[in-house]
């Protein structure tokens, strides 16, 4: 991965935790990640009218990719509904990569060197530490919060790959990603009109701006992680990007008040360690 390349996925790493953050702020979860989704539409809609769609042979994998955003928008907010963002977040976002490199290598016939593996198994190590050893002094060890976080990392996995490809079949991953952003717009949107009605969106309504500026965020972030994926291998783009679990510890100590503990600056050291690591191998 040139250095370039890894700066930008660091930053999107940034933007991600960002506007996971905004799920755990002042609105129901659910709720939050519907208007982020929809505010990433708006956002992704003059990409789409610059570059337009992708050619014909990417849409099944864009079709899929939708498939996939839509249960992992779903299983990650019934985490954030059941425990702390300190929690869930490293567990969705951890075991990503842990999964994507064992596919990749499995599916895709990526290479990662022996380095790079070590790197990925580090910072997979790390993000699980901040999990089950990070909760909140006092707070119950919720399971059910666990499986939907182990879900969420399932479901990042299978569009991670699926994009992966998808963008690369499309010869261009600006239109995949607008194209793929402004569709996904619409399926969660449909889903909570279906479960809550034009009045159970209401609350939604005084966080229009927040939403746009977590759309914008989540846009950007995934974004580059889509080009990434065309110029540098899957897992490796994949693991970086998990990253975002140092700057998802700093919000939500500093922003969301969550206790700082020990576990996490060990984490910390062990994600630095591995990015380290995949960054020379």
């Amino acid at each position: 991965m040139e250095l370039h390349v890894f700066f930008a996925v660091l930053a999107a790493a940034a933007m991600h935790a960002g506007w996971n953050a905004f799920l755990k702020l002042r609105i129901e979860p659910f709720l939050a990640m519907t208007l982020v989704t929809a505010g990433a539409g708006v956002v992704g809609l003059p990409g789409l009218i610059a570059f337009g769609p992708p050619k014909l042979e990417a849409w099944p994998w864009l079709l899929g990719s939708i498939a996939l955003h839509l249960g992992y928008y779903i299983a990650l907010t019934k985490a954030y509904e059941r425990a702390d963002m300190s929690q869930v977040y490293p567990i969705a976002r951890g075991g990503a990569p842990l999964l994507t490199v064992t596919a990749s290598l499995l599916l895709l016939g990526e290479s990662l060197s022996p380095l790079q593996i070590a790197g990925v198994a580090t910072l997979g190590c790390g993000v699980m530490l901040i999990s089950i050893l990070g909760r909140r002094k006092g707070a119950a060890f919720d399971p059910v919060a666990l499986g939907y976080a182990g879900l969420t990392a399932l479901m990042i996995c299978g569009y991670t790959l699926v994009d992966g490809v998808g963008a690369r079949i499309s010869g261009d991953p600006h239109a995949y990603s607008a194209t793929l952003f402004v569709i996904d717009a619409f399926p969660l949107l449909l889903f909570a009109l279906w479960r809550r009605g034009l009045a159970g969106l209401a609350p939604m309504r005084p966080y229009l701006a927040q939403g746009l500026a977590g759309g914008a965020m989540s846009l950007g972030s995934y974004w580059i992680a889509i080009w990434a994926m065309t110029v540098a291998p899957i897992p490796l783009v994949a693991a970086v990007r998990e990253s975002s679990v140092l700057f998802a510890a700093l919000i939500a100590v500093l922003l969301l008040k969550e206790p700082l503990q020990w576990s996490r600056a060990v984490s910390a050291v062990l994600i630095v360690g591995a990015l380290a690591l995949m960054r020379v191998g």
